[in-house]
This record gives C-alpha cells, sequence and structure tokens, in this order.
C-alpha cells in the first residue's frame, strides 16, 4: 500500500516472534483485499466498502488534545471503486453527501481545501495532474468555494478536505475525499470491461464524518452540551 514507506513515522510498530508489524493505521488495504476476493465486471461497478472499525495513528504527544486528536479513533470511513468514467459522477455524490450533513442537518459551515502532490509521494506525475483536475473540475461545477493546500495531498493521491471551526474558532478537518491510482495498480484491482480486456480500478477514499471522537467533540462544544431532542442521548 506504500504506508510502510511513507506513513510508518505515524504507525505504532512491534515486534511480533520475528516479524516487524504494525497497529493497523487505514482500512484501505484490507478493502483492496476484499475487493481482490472475487472478480468483478464494469457492471459491478461502483463498489462501495464501509468499515468503522478502530485505527491506531502515533500522533504527537503535543497535539493531543481532548476527544479532538486522539491515538485509537474510529472513522466513517469508507473506498469506492470505480472505473475511469464514472469518476466525475462519484465525486459529485461524495459532495452532495458533504453539504447534506454539514449544511442540511448540521447547520455547520465548512471551508473546503484542495490539497495537492506532497515532495514525498507514490506515482507519475501525469496520474497527480489528472487526479488534481479530476477534483477541481468538481469543485467548480458544484460551486463550492475553496482553497489549494499546496503540497498537503496523501502520498498516494490529491484529495479535498474539509475543515469546520469549533465553538473556540479552532479549524479541524473532519470530511474528506482522495483519489487514488496507486493503491489499486499496487494491489491488482481490476474488472473486466465492456472490450472483455483487464482494466485497473480507480479507487477514493472517503470519510464524511471522519473521526468519531473529533466530530462528538467539536459538536458537544458547538451546542455547549445542549444538543437538540433528535441528537440528545437524553431526551
Amino acid at each position: 500500500s506504500g504506508h510502510w514507506e511513507y506513513y510508518q513515522e505515524n504507525m505504532f510498530l512491534l515486534k511480533v516472534d520475528d516479524a516487524d508489524v504494525s497497529l493497523k493505521p487505514m482500512n484501505c488495504p484490507s478493502h483492496c483485499l476484499l475487493y481482490n476476493m472475487s472478480a468483478h465486471s464494469y457492471r459491478d461497478l461502483p463498489l462501495r466498502i464501509a468499515d468503522f472499525c478502530m485505527l491506531h495513528r502515533n500522533e504527537l504527544r503535543g497535539v493531543l488534545s481532548g476527544l479532538t486528536r486522539v491515538r485509537k479513533l474510529c472513522m466513517d470511513d469508507a473506498h469506492i471503486f470505480c472505473t475511469p468514467e464514472q469518476i466525475g459522477h462519484e465525486i459529485d455524490g461524495m459532495l452532495e453527501f458533504v453539504r447534506f450533513v454539514y449544511s442540511d442537518t448540521f447547520r455547520l459551515s465548512f471551508a473546503a481545501k484542495l490539497s495537492t502532490r506532497p515532495e514525498k509521494h507514490m506515482g507519475e506525475i501525469s496520474q497527480w495532474n489528472a487526479a488534481e483536475k479530476y477534483l477541481d473540475d468538481a469543485l467548480k461545477k458544484n460551486k463550492i468555494p475553496y482553497q489549494v493546500n499546496a503540497g498537503d495531498g496523501a502520498f498516494y493521491g490529491p484529495k479535498i478536505d474539509f475543515h469546520v471551526k469549533d465553538a473556540l474558532g479552532r479549524s479541524w478537518q473532519l470530511a474528506t475525499i482522495q483519489m487514488d491510482f496507486q493503491m489499486p495498480e499496487r494491489f491488482n484491482c481490476e474488472y473486466e470491461g465492456a472490450d472483455g480486456k483487464k482494466h485497473t480500478c480507480v479507487m477514493f477514499h472517503r470519510a464524511i464524518i471522519g473521526s468519531m471522537e473529533r466530530f462528538i467533540g467539536l459538536m458537544t462544544e458547538h451546542y455547549a452540551g445542549r444538543f437538540p431532542v433528535w441528537l440528545s442521548p437524553v431526551q
């Protein structure tokens, strides 16, 4: 997946017998393995896999803060496997999902940032340029104002991050939409096209609420503990 080469400093590393292992930091590698458990046709796509399991990331002690930055977390994490022809439609759907959750449901304003190719990355520059253009075009088409966050993309692809401010005015990244040509190539995530030939999928990483812990902490501050009736655990 590339995490061992590009993300290792954020992982909890262990020695088990004679093997170097880590606590699970991401769901994407296991979702690629799930995808490969059966053969797929272009008619099966898009295939969306969601996972809320525990993840572990070795955050620096100085940045840990209540529920908003923790070392063990859950995300409403999903990975979408699609054909190149489905890219635009899938991004539109994810952007609409973000709007539904933040604007329509929780009445929270958000700021979008397009994070581009970092210095340390996998894959060809041409792939990155194409992926960045897809995300850029989708933001413009959906009339979502955004800033470019140069060099802050994931090591496998560019992303759109959505930031929400808490009651103290601090900005927190919650939702994310990440486009990835690299992991499907590395894991040989293929489908049979209408032409009868094998093609490599395009993969999206997406979380709408993001870290459940961070979202709960932010919403508790936002409502000062006085949740609306539909959200309150005690009514």
